[in-house]
């Protein structure tokens, strides 16, 4: 059995539907409710405070954010239960010479400490950009033809959220991963305005970048992060600009398939942008 937490997400969705398409089976952890989850019919879907969230459990796909400050809880449970591996969906933002006090980098690297010295296995991905961030300009592109934001130039290697957790799957499933730090990024560099451009091309329609200033839209940009981390998040993307993007080939070293292109991503959202 394998716990997937944020279950629901972007990568957890990915992940899940990867196990059970390999025969695995996968218990789901999930605040909404099961019948609203949208899941494969064979996939158990709990609560995170279900009592037997572990039962039977061997391995744990960890995200950061669904665990939340009960992380050294669920793991002192999860090796309490008898699992023996976990693999934690970290961040790229964790390396040499980054800001230590930015409160993405601080967040993960706790729970990077907790997972290490939690007594289970361990594999962490740490991705930069991910191509799904852009889904938070598909009510502008549905309403019409012009994308305002800041950072027009800010240039990174946006990943497929399905790369990633074909990744996890392999860490998941493979020999080979424990105590691996896998890096994982898109396979091309690409700017905001691009990438814009790119959404635009797919659905046949000319779409604009405008730049605006990034105060203009603090309040509206990435509206499920604390106020404190989306100016720390806005800070780094400024220093983006201009600047070339960490490009790994770590997705195709270990799935054996080259990384998927924004192009690519662009295809599979066609219904996120479609009016």
């Amino acid at each position: 059995m394998i716990v997937v937490t944020g279950a629901t997400g972007n990568v957890g969705r990915a992940l899940v539907g990867r196990l059970v398409a390999a025969g695995q089976s996968v218990r789901a952890v999930s605040r909404r409710d099961p019948e609203r989850t949208a899941l494969p019919p064979d996939v158990e879907v709990t609560r995170p405070e279900s009592a037997d969230l572990f039962e039977g459990a061997s391995k744990l796909f960890l995200y950061v954010q669904a665990a939340g400050d009960r992380t050294g809880t669920v793991l002192d449970r999860a090796r309490a239960a008898g699992v023996r591996h976990v693999v934690m969906l970290s961040s790229g933002i964790i390396r040499e010479g980054a800001d230590e006090t930015h409160p993405i980098h601080t967040m993960h690297a706790r729970v990077e400490r907790l997972v290490r010295d939690s007594g289970l296995r361990w594999t962490f991905l740490r991705p930069n950009a991910f191509s799904t961030n852009a889904l938070q300009w598909a009510e502008q592109i549905r309403a019409g033809d012009t994308v305002r934001g800041p950072f027009a130039e800010a240039v990174t290697a946006p990943i497929h959220e399905d790369d990633i957790a074909a990744v996890a799957e392999h860490a998941l499933l493979d020999d080979g991963h424990h105590g691996a730090v896998h890096r994982l990024t898109g396979p091309g560099a690409v700017t905001t305005a691009e990438q814009v451009a790119t959404i635009g091309r797919v659905l046949g329609r000319n779409l604009t970048y405008v730049e605006v200033p990034a105060e203009e839209v603090e309040a509206h940009f990435f509206p499920d992060l604390p106020r404190q981390a989306v100016r720390a998040v806005l800070k780094s993307h400024a220093a983006m600009v201009g600047v070339r993007p960490e490009i790994t080939s770590t997705v195709e070293d270990i799935t054996g398939r080259p990384a998927r292109t924004f192009t690519q991503w662009a295809e599979d959202h066609k219904p996120d942008f479609t009016p």
